[in-house]
């Protein structure tokens, strides 16, 4: 290509004289870009005109012009070789210019080429007027502004965006405090980095790189170190690390700290802390019932260790709330501070979460416990099937038994039906059991002593070794206990009939102390089965161990002395035809107020007149009887009145309201009921014991005053202390603790979850219950039997008998059984009776 460009004189210079004449004006508009093109082409016109003379003197020489040795082999003076020198070096730069101008030229057209296939359509718009080389392609192009906005931000702008970037950073800070602590560590080693290169620079280079560092970092955490530098410079810079070292490592510090602050709060709040624990009792909900259960709950682990069926010395039990874990801890420290069987855990989550319970490790737990924290009923069920599902995603529940508190049977059916969890409902019937309670003084203890760990208490065993034998056999074999009946396929049975041949699988209810590995011994006639210590070839002596035919003689003497029944009950509380005809006084209010009002009407005859004292106002009265259903009353008739029950003037117009509602003829007892507000007992009983044992003080004062005979004085006191307290200065004051008894179930069932069947039978009003009645039932005047004797009789009244009360005292599960009691026709026997249906003396 350089030979044909030298050998083309003319090429030179008519594209020169095409440079040289283009207009004045389109020179001026492309000046500035293409100046060094204009000097690279004058250069090379220049050496073309010099080759032009040369070639004439030496033609031979004409081609290899560009050669240096051979240039310089023509000259024979040094002067005119270094002059032929310097200018073949001269030709060979501007050569190189030249061909590196044709090789940039030949690849920028390449590249336009190439981009205007890609690009075809915005090549069009832009291609020719913003090339570099617009103006020599194509001279008639002018450049064309970008018409760019380069103005700088406004000063609002600069401020919002600053704002903007602190809010992320404050934001990612309160996520996680560790962000802040990594930013100051980059500052940090950043200062260190520009300090070292400043001391490197101002030093001139006098100490290496390494030293300057590790004095800027010296400077930094040493705020001394500074004063040691000699210059101004340096004096300036260790200044300004010592400044920022302080100010380092006093957030440093306060960074670690808050850190540990908030990594400590999370292990106070236990919402993320997962528990190692098994074997543990996990009770959910803190309410009324949580101290009743945790007294339980310490005394049956008290008997567990006695007797050595304990597998810890101390039984865990895991509190899990929605409260504040601080809050927990301070109800679970004044409840548990005298209970020294039991450790209380507490963990503060929600209960409707199953990340929650998967934490407490709610699969190796040996019972949940699930308690209600709110007032109405609808809530209670709603927020207990909400534990529930949060339960059933976790594995390997379907072994532990979770027994939850609802308000009704529907609810405790649809727990039931969830799959895979052991669910066992235990539906609170405080209100049924209040006026139970209420109508049979002293049943209130008799409850008590069968849920108290330390005395006698339902148990459940399996004899497999009696399998084959009659259930009147069982019955009368154990000494030390009372046979209250069966449990066969998940149901009990109280009175399956003495023929009843025992399965293998079946399990006998017994009433005793808490039997552990030691089961009650058996005694029969034939000692048929000797494989265990629980069967003993002993001889009871009986007088139903007598030949068969004394037999029917014996059945006979026992149907005389007995007070037959007739075959159908309508009151629950009388044997005769109808309930006896009474006015109760209510003092207070509270929405499942309606089943107490049902349960009466069950108790009491026609007639009978129930009056309600409270300020809640009449609607809120009305409504909660037509969500319960209430308008099917059969015996009583409920009539309101407004007022406190703790002013003296409406209490006293109360009760002279009640006692004048009958004819003056008429002698119809009286009787004061006080109950408690549900939100109080969910909050603080404590309050609730107040209000409601001034009524009731307040009560018996207006009716000594006004001297009306009072058949019943009963309040409902959760605290038992203040309770006894009152009965010890009034001893015609009755308190009444359902919510004691309902947790005591509550944590019964937690132990045994087949007593569940059991309690649930007892508690309801379609079943059985436990009544103290007149022994003249049972004997006549002059006779003096045993227990067994009575038992006997009590069986031919379709009854179990369980104890007796003597001289005010009551003895459960008497021992021996077989002895006279001597008891007198004012005295009571203890039994479990069903009083609703027919009720058919077994001849």
């Amino acid at each position: 290509m350089l030979l044909q460009l030298q050998s083309s004189p003319s090429w030179n210079s008519t594209r020169m004289t095409r440079f040289q004449h283009a207009s004045r004006s389109k020179r001026k508009s492309v000046q500035s870009s293409c100046w060094w093109i204009q000097s690279s082409a004058s250069r090379v016109h220049t050496l073309l005109i010099s080759n032009e003379g040369k070639g004439k003197e030496n033609p031979p020489l004409r081609k290899y012009k560009l050669d240096p040795p051979m240039y310089t082999k023509a000259s024979v003076d040094p002067k005119a070789r270094r002059l032929e020198y310097n200018k073949g070096h001269q030709v060979k730069s501007k050569t190189g210019s030249l061909l590196s101008f044709v090789i940039l030229r030949t690849w920028l057209n390449t590249s336009r080429m190439v981009f205007k296939k890609l690009f075809h359509h915005w090549f069009q718009n832009l291609g020719a007027t913003n090339s570099t080389f617009a103006c020599i392609s194509n001279s008639m192009s002018k450049p064309t502004p970008l018409k760019l906005d380069v103005s700088l931000p406004s000063f609002q702008d600069i401020r919002w965006n600053f704002a903007r970037l602190l809010y992320l950073f404050n934001m990612q800070v309160d996520r996680n405090v560790a962000i802040f602590f990594a930013v100051l560590l980059v500052a940090c080693f950043s200062f260190v980095i520009i300090g070292g290169l400043l001391f490197f620079k101002f030093r001139n280079k006098s100490q290496s790189l390494e030293d300057c560092f590790w004095e800027a970092w010296a400077c930094l955490i040493s705020s001394s170190t500074h004063l040691k530098q000699k210059t101004r410079s340096e004096r300036v810079i260790g200044f300004v690390l010592a400044m920022w070292g302080i100010l380092f490592y006093s957030r440093l510090l306060s960074t670690m700290t808050e850190q540990f602050r908030n990594n400590m709060a999370k292990l106070r709040e236990g919402a993320q802390l997962q528990v190692l624990e098994s074997n543990h009792v996990i009770i959910c909900g803190v309410n009324s019932h949580l101290a009743f259960i945790l007294k339980q709950l310490n005394k049956y682990h008290e008997c567990a260790v006695r007797l050595g069926t304990a597998t810890a010395r101390r039984q865990r039990i895991l509190l899990l709330s929605d409260l504040p874990r601080k809050q927990m801890d301070k109800i679970a420290d004044n409840i548990a501070k005298d209970l020294i069987h039991i450790d209380v855990l507490t963990k503060s989550c929600s209960l409707s979460l199953t990340k929650s319970f998967e934490r407490a490790s709610a699969n190796s737990a040996r019972a949940i416990i699930i308690l209600p924290t709110k007032g109405d009923r609808y809530e209670v069920d709603t927020d207990a099937f909400l534990s529930v599902l949060a339960l059933q995603p976790i594995p390997k529940m379907a072994s532990v038994p979770t027994i939850v508190e609802v308000s009704n049977s529907k609810t405790c059916e649809l727990l039931k039906s969830i799959s895979g969890l052991k669910v066992e409902p235990v539906e609170n019937v405080a209100s049924k059991l209040f006026v139970q309670c209420s109508r049979q003084k002293g049943l209130i203890k008799i409850y008590r002593h069968l849920l108290n760990y330390q005395k006698n208490v339902f148990n459940l065993c399996n004899f497999p070794n009696l399998a084959g034998m009659t259930y009147r056999q069982v019955r009368r074999g154990f000494q030390e206990a009372v046979v209250c009946g069966l449990y066969r396929d998940g149901k009990i049975q109280f009175h399956p009939n003495d023929v009843e041949v025992l399965q293998q699988t079946d399990k006998i209810l017994f009433i005793a102390p808490v039997h552990g590995k030691c089961k009650p011994e058996v005694a029969f006639r034939d000692a048929v089965r000797s494989e265990t210590n629980t069967v003993q070839p002993l001889e009871v002596p009986e007088k139903n161990d007598e030949s068969r035919n004394n037999a029917l003689d014996l059945k006979k003497m026992r149907l005389d002395n007995v007070v037959k029944r007739s075959m159908k009950a309508v009151s629950k509380t009388s044997d005769m035809s109808v309930g006896p005809k009474e006015c109760i006084l209510v003092l207070g209010w509270r929405p499942d107020i309606v089943e107490m009002i049902e349960e009466y009407d069950n108790y009491l005859g026609p007639g009978s007149v129930l009056e309600i004292l409270s300020d809640v106002p009449l609607d809120d009265r009305n409504r909660a009887s037509d969500i319960a259903g209430q308008g099917n009353l059969k015996n009583i008739r409920v009539s309101h009145m407004i007022g406190n029950p703790m002013n003296y003037d409406t209490l006293k117009q109360a009760i002279i309201r009640s006692k004048s509602s009958f004819k003056r003829t008429e002698d119809i007892p009286l009787s004061i009921i006080v109950i408690s507000d549900r939100d109080w007992l969910l909050g603080d009983p404590s309050r609730a014991d107040k209000h409601a044992a001034y009524s009731l003080l307040l009560s018996e004062n207006i009716c000594n005053k006004l001297g009306v005979k009072v058949q019943n004085l009963v309040a409902e006191i959760v605290d038992s202390k203040l309770g006894k307290q009152i009965t010890r200065i009034k001893p015609s004051l009755t308190y009444i603790a359902a919510e004691e008894v309902m947790s005591l179930v509550t944590a019964q069932v937690a132990e045994n979850s087949e007593l569940n069947e059991v309690w649930k039978d007892i508690l309801n009003a379609e079943g059985d219950e436990i009544y103290v009645k007149d022994v003249r039932l049972y004997m006549k005047m002059g006779e003096n039997p045993s227990f067994s004797e009575l038992s006997e009789r009590a069986y031919l009244r379709r009854e179990v008998a369980i104890g007796y009360v003597k001289n005010s005292k009551k003895v459960i599960n008497p021992k021996p059984k077989s002895e006279p009691l001597s008891l007198e026709m004012t005295d009571s026997l203890i039994v479990i009776s069903e009083l609703e249906g027919e009720q058919p003396v077994l001849v």
